[in-house]
C-alpha cells in the first residue's frame, strides 16, 4: 500500500469525476462522473482549465476547504493513474479522495453515498482503487440503471443518453454536488 500524509481536518480535497474524453464521450451514461464535477466547479466558480496528473483540474475553496476537482483524460478504465498523481502531489490521504461516477447498479436519477467499498463492475473504480492501494475512500455514485434488455453493458455505458431521460439524470447532478458538500463540511462520507 502507498503511504500518505495522515489526514488532517483542512487538508486538501480531492474531487474527482470520472468519465472519458473527447466529444464523442460528452453525453454518454458513463460520463456522468465528469459532468456532475462540473456543474460542482461552476457551483463553487472554480475553472477546470489547468492541466496536469493526466487529466484537467481546477482548484479552489468547498465549505472553506481547499479543493482541487479532477477530471482524468486518462480514459474511464485507467482513471487511478490520474487520481494517484494528484493524490499524492497535493499529499491528500484517500479518505480525502471523493469519486464521482456512473453506476448501472443503482436506479437512473438516484444517487448514492458510501466511504468505502468494492469496484462492483466498475472499471474506471477498478483503477482507482489499485492505485489508491484502499477502498476506503468517499465515493458518490449516480444511478444510470438498469440496462436496458438486449443491451451489452459496454454498449450501454458508451451510448449516448436519450434526450427523454436527460433532465431526469441531470438533475440527479446536483443531488451529487450537494453529497460532495456534505462529505466536505462533515470530514467523512458516512453511508445512505
Amino acid at each position: 500500500m502507498l503511504k500518505f500524509n495522515s489526514s488532517k481536518k483542512g487538508d486538501t480535497w480531492i474531487i474527482a469525476g470520472l468519465g472519458n474524453p473527447g466529444k464523442e464521450y460528452a453525453y454518454t451514461w458513463h460520463n456522468m462522473g465528469y459532468l456532475a464535477v462540473e456543474l460542482l466547479a461552476e457551483r463553487h466558480g472554480i475553472s477546470i482549465t489547468k492541466s496536469k496528473f493526466d487529466g484537467r483540474y481546477g482548484k479552489g475553496k468547498i465549505e472553506g476547504a481547499d479543493v482541487i476537482i479532477l477530471e482524468p483524460l486518462t480514459y474511464m478504465n485507467n482513471s487511478g493513474i490520474s487520481i494517484i498523481q494528484a493524490a499524492k502531489f497535493f499529499k491528500a490521504d484517500p479518505s480525502h479522495v471523493i469519486v464521482v461516477y456512473d453506476d448501472i447498479d443503482i436506479a437512473r436519477g438516484k444517487i448514492r453515498v458510501r466511504d468505502k467499498g468494492s469496484a462492483g463492475t466498475h472499471n474506471g473504480m477498478k483503477s482507482v482503487i489499485a492505485h489508491l492501494g484502499t477502498e476506503e475512500f468517499p465515493r458518490v455514485r449516480i444511478g444510470t440503471g438498469p440496462v436496458p434488455e438486449h443491451w451489452d453493458l459496454v454498449d450501454y455505458v458508451l451510448s449516448e443518453v436519450p434526450q427523454d431521460m436527460r433532465k431526469e439524470v441531470f438533475d440527479s447532478f446536483g443531488s451529487a454536488c450537494d453529497s460532495v458538500e456534505k462529505i466536505i463540511r462533515d470530514g467523512k462520507a458516512g453511508s445512505k
